[in-house]
């Protein structure tokens, strides 16, 4: 068994005695983190006064769980690792990594059956268990689902690496496809496929496609130019804004603002590049941190336009092409066309079609452009700036084109997020959103399409679905609302990926020039945050 000795006395720490002491440093780091945002809560009583509500019982589960994890990984985790490093004596080879252990067949079928079970008795497991074991049982065939694609996914990993881009785009493309026809079996019905459809496509698809799109627009700004920007969501607000402004004024279509919001942004984008183009570093995060706050209170006070924090309601939906409308009372409304029956459900799909496209869009531009000068400009500005100049390339116009650019598709993303809610405001286009975006970005690994996309499905898509374990409150009580420790979940998974991940899920990629063969670099041979 492994020991370690300190150096200042001849001491040895077994495993175990070490684990006890991280676990009590980790329990009394963890107590005093979230002793004022999980212990006590605020509130308002009967008489409208401020209250603080004590959650001492919440905050020791915590705590215990956190000296319980760092207790596991200390005793068992790393000696586990450093197991795994070493080779059998006998047979010369590694031990079996831990994927290949728990991905096993058996597994694999007890999983398959697990699913099979639950969903033919889904409709009756409130009566056989009861609604507190009943959420347990979910929650379990979700976990079971997971597990079984992501055993497919392990078993044919060299095929899909090999295929990743054909088959997410295939996958993208036949997703609300899927989800219609398995809830149209599950509820005996196309209709109840159509309706039931809406939650899985507007909250996991469609939002998720935003955030992709956004994360991709701020990837040119930060990721390929290795420009902070920090204000990234004020030419979110001012597509959002164009788009519901001359639609609800004017009565344009969307077909016709949506590059005219784009144009609209990317000329702010260039406004903002002027100002900053002897900025770097700090001092630039800070002005485009400004410029955004700027953005967000003129949306607040010039309220004769913008109609102040009350926003914007009434703004028109997306036609097809004005050849078909989404509306029930129009006569060309879809379903009055093609003789189908009526459902609010083709709305939220031709957006996620829509939505889908244009970040196809944003991912063949950015690919194009990375390959053309100004993309290589814009390596080299990331690299050194200083080298970029002694090269002999304008800093000023490829700062202000990745400025321009970034903000085009930041335009293009707000004016469909109009249309998609029909009402904006300047709530949504606070300071976190940026903060957010730039996260998935560092998370995703900057300058990759890919990562970006899994860190936008991660983290969007797993705060969704804290929104579906209701079950949570048999644990903690009836008023615990698991959605709202989305931000908590959101911090801890950064801290993890970043210890585990330096440079996000994707930390190596490929040079836009290269000699005979085109090779993945490493974020080894990369600058730290810029890999």
């Amino acid at each position: 068994m492994a020991v370690t000795t300190s150096p200042e006395r001849d001491i040895v720490a077994t495993p175990m005695q070490r684990a006890t002491r991280e676990a009590l440093y980790a329990g009394a780091i963890a107590l005093g983190l979230f002793v004022l945002f999980i212990g006590l809560r605020t509130d308002q009583n009967i008489s409208n006064e401020l209250i603080l509500v004590q959650r001492w019982w919440l905050l020791a589960v915590v705590v215990v769980l956190t000296m319980a994890g760092r207790f596991l990984y200390v005793a068992y985790g790393q000696p586990f690792l450093a197991n795994q490093k070493i080779v059998d004596v006998a047979t010369g080879l590694l031990p079996e990594s831990m994927a290949t252990r728990f991905f096993r067949l058996p597994y694999f079928i007890a999983a398959i059956v697990i699913v099979a079970v639950l969903a033919f008795l889904a409709g009756s497991l409130d009566g056989l268990l009861g609604p507190g074991l009943a959420g347990y049982a979910r929650f379990l065939r979700a976990l079971a689902i997971i597990y079984a694609l992501a055993s497919v996914m392990f078993y044919f990993r060299t095929f899909i690496h090999a295929h990743f881009s054909a088959l997410g785009i295939t996958a993208l493309a036949l997703y609300p496809i899927i989800v219609v026809l398995v809830l149209a079996l599950y509820g005996g019905s196309v209709a109840a496929g159509f309706q039931g459809s809406l939650k899985w496509v507007d909250n996991y698809g469609i939002q998720i496609l935003i955030y992709v799109m956004l994360a991709w627009g701020l990837n040119i700004v930060v990721g390929l130019a290795g420009l902070l920007d920090l204000g990234y969501v004020a030419f979110y607000a001012v597509g959002a804004y164009a788009y519901a402004l001359l639609g609800t004024q004017y009565g344009l279509s969307f077909w016709i603002l949506l590059p005219a919001a784009g144009a609209m942004a990317a000329f702010w984008g260039v406004l903002l590049g002027f100002p900053v183009l002897r900025l770097r570093g700090d001092y630039l995060a800070i002005v485009t941190l400004a410029f955004g706050e700027i953005i967000r209170l003129v949306l607040i006070n010039w309220r004769e336009v913008t109609n102040g924090s009350a926003g914007i309601t009434g703004i028109p939906k997306v036609t097809f092409f004005g050849l078909m409308t989404f509306n029930v009372s129009d006569p060309n409304y879809i379903a009055k066309v093609l003789d189908i029956a009526t459902s609010s459900a083709y709305y939220k799909i031709f957006l996620y079609y829509l939505i889908l496209g244009l970040c196809l869009l944003t991912a063949f531009v950015t690919i194009r452009l990375r390959r053309m000068p100004v993309g290589r400009a814009w390596e080299a500005l990331r690299e050194d700036e200083i080298a970029c100049r002694s090269l002999g390339i304008n800093t000023t116009t490829t700062k202000l084109t990745a400025f321009a650019t970034g903000a085009m598709f930041g335009g293009f993303a707000g004016s469909f997020f109009a249309a998609r809610q029909g009402f904006v405001s300047p709530e949504s286009f606070i300071f976190l959103e940026s903060a957010i975006i730039l996260a998935i970005v560092v998370l995703g690994g900057m300058g990759s399409l890919v990562g970006i996309a899994v860190a936008a499905m991660v983290m969007i898509g797993g705060t969704e679905v804290l929104r579906e374990l209701d079950f949570l409150k048999q644990v903690f009580g009836p008023d615990f609302t698991p959605e709202l420790y989305r931000m908590l979940l959101f911090g801890m998974a950064m801290v993890i990926v970043m210890l585990w991940k330096p440079r996000g899920f994707v930390g190596s990629r490929e040079p836009t020039a290269f000699l005979k063969e085109r090779r993945a670099v490493s974020g080894s041979f990369t600058k730290e945050g810029h890999g």
